[in-house]
């Protein structure tokens, strides 16, 4: 009786008016569109609340698509917004048959409901999900499409984008450093630190098959959905193509959150004891555990001005007891894999008490931009603030600015390494700073020792816009070394003026003007 009524509303009564007058089934949601009989390749599921500002460039985003929007479902799934997001959902229902509107009876606050009932209503070979202020590069969708169907894996992943008013920098480059098919996803080391749904397409009866779904929770729900996949894949693939764009302007105002950093880490928390009960193997229950130990729960928790700030920091201590003693049952030591050797420190010193410590370490960490480093033994420590034990901590790489030398056709650089990757060191990359899509790679020569050069051809530099560069040396594929400097040099060829600079944390830059 609910669906002829709101047939009958739709036909005869204005958008306005429709809206309140929607009836909704016994699960608390309507579908607005009659569903086609019809297989799409890939749908499209878009959580929508309060999105008026965004929702068209959102929206137009998946029509555009190379791969044909006859192709796509969209299903747009409003959590009861209370803006016009949901007239202009219809408007644009009215024109496309495969825009499925998808209305919520009460709002759930968080986006693990829209999400977890567009996945049930999906009709497509593939799925992949959209926020309602992001959008996807027209060629998007069909570079994941195309990905899956020619390796048959459940799972890809495109290379993210995240656009601020100064900015366009790329988030998880691990994800997208390269095009890699079919391959183990434990093999790739940062995995599960960028567990958000930006640029991933899935295969649809993988997911269903498998039950999986976003719990309900107001923080950190796509953290655990993504863990149940990745750990169900046996193999998944990587494009370093451009999919999808992550909106940080200032005036999105849907970016802001009301979630404290103690909400966030109690979800972090519940998401902790989730994965140790799934009883994983050792190695993947590390990989996992790691990005919620060390980037959720100490750098989020500790590594930021809200800390030094606070005048309750007993209550960051308290947070993070409740965080150590779910390691009581791990079978290890969690410390054992942190990428940033002194987090291992502020652990150390958490257990001995040294709350002023943490506060001194946590200072060093944020407003000491140039930090003291030596070398003993032939690797790489930094000098903490700290007499006894803790004087030093080790740092996993370093470079140091040897010299640059004017060449006919050419500079030379040369610079020393230390630390533990010194046979994986890939490329010198030069990357504007602005817009992080723009860059030139040149390869790396071993010299001696720890010794090594790049060539930086005039041509090349002569050809980089006016603008502001990182300069930095790639290993294991997507990590940066920055390279130590306390020296300047400006060049002129008569057309550009090229400074290459020290920057404000002793690093190797580059001005173009």
């Amino acid at each position: 009786m609910g669906s002829i009524m709101n047939r009958i509303y739709s036909a005869f009564l204005s958008d306005k008016k429709f809206l309140e007058k929607i009836s909704y089934n016994n699960e608390g949601y309507y579908v607005h569109s009659p569903r086609i009989d019809k297989q799409y390749q890939v749908t499209v599921i878009m959580p929508v609340y309060n999105a008026e500002k965004t929702l068209k460039k959102t929206i137009d985003s998946v029509i555009n698509q190379t791969i044909g929007f006859k192709n796509i479902e969209l299903l747009i799934v409003d959590d009861k917004s209370n803006d016009s997001s949901r007239a202009i959902i219809l408007e644009y229902a009215k024109k496309h048959s495969n825009i499925v509107p998808v209305f919520l009876k009460e709002n759930t606050g968080s986006p693990a409901k829209p999400r977890n009932l567009g996945m049930d209503l999906a009709t497509g070979k593939y799925l992949m999900f959209i926020d309602a202020d992001d959008w996807l590069d027209n060629n998007g969708i069909k570079i994941l499409h195309d990905t899956l169907e020619r390796t048959g894996d459940n799972y890809a992943i495109g290379r993210t984008i995240q656009v601020t008013d100064k900015k366009m920098e790329i988030t998880g480059e691990y994800n997208s450093c390269e095009t890699r098919d079919s391959i183990v996803p434990y093999t790739i080391p940062h995995l599960f630190q960028h567990l958000g749904p930006t640029a991933r397409m899935m295969r649809t009866t993988f997911l269903k098959e498998h039950h999986f779904r976003f719990p309900n929770m107001k923080f950190a729900e796509d953290k655990q959905f993504f863990i149940d996949v990745l750990t169900n894949c046996p193999t998944i693939s990587t494009t370093k193509e451009v999919v999808y764009y992550v909106n940080r302007y200032k005036e999105n105002k849907s970016l802001v959150s009301t979630t404290t950093i103690f909400e966030k880490t109690d979800t972090n928390i519940a998401v902790i004891k989730y994965v140790i009960q799934k009883k994983l193997p050792e190695k993947i229950e590390r990989m996992i555990l790691n990005r919620l130990y060390e980037f959720d729960c100490i750098t989020r928790l500790f590594n930021r001005e809200h800390f030094l700030k606070s005048k309750q920091k007993e209550k960051y201590y308290e947070k993070f007891r409740e965080v150590l003693s779910t390691t009581k049952e791990l079978r290890y030591d969690f410390t054992e894999n942190f990428f940033e050797p002194w987090h291992k420190v502020l652990v150390n010193l958490f257990r001995e008490e040294r709350y002023d410590d943490i506060v001194t370490l946590i200072q060093w960490s944020l407003r000491d931009t140039t930090k003291e480093t030596v070398i003993k033994d032939g690797l790489p420590y930094y000098r903490l603030p700290f007499d006894g034990k803790y004087q030093f901590t080790r740092i996993t790489n370093l470079a140091y600015h040897e010299g640059l030398f004017r060449e006919e056709n050419e500079l030379l650089l040369h610079f020393k390494v230390y630390g533990d990757h010194l046979s994986e060191l890939h490329s010198f990359v030069i990357r504007q700073r602005h817009n992080e899509l723009n860059q030139i790679e040149l390869p790396i020569q071993h010299v001696k020792d720890n010794l090594y050069e790049v060539r930086l051809p005039y041509h090349q530099l002569s050809e980089l816009s006016s603008n502001s560069y990182a300069m930095f040396i790639k290993y294991c594929n997507y990590r940066k070394l920055y390279i130590k400097m306390n020296t300047r040099m400006i060049l002129n060829d008569g057309r550009k003026k090229m400074d290459f600079y020290t920057t404000i944390g002793d690093n190797f830059g580059l001005s173009i003007k």
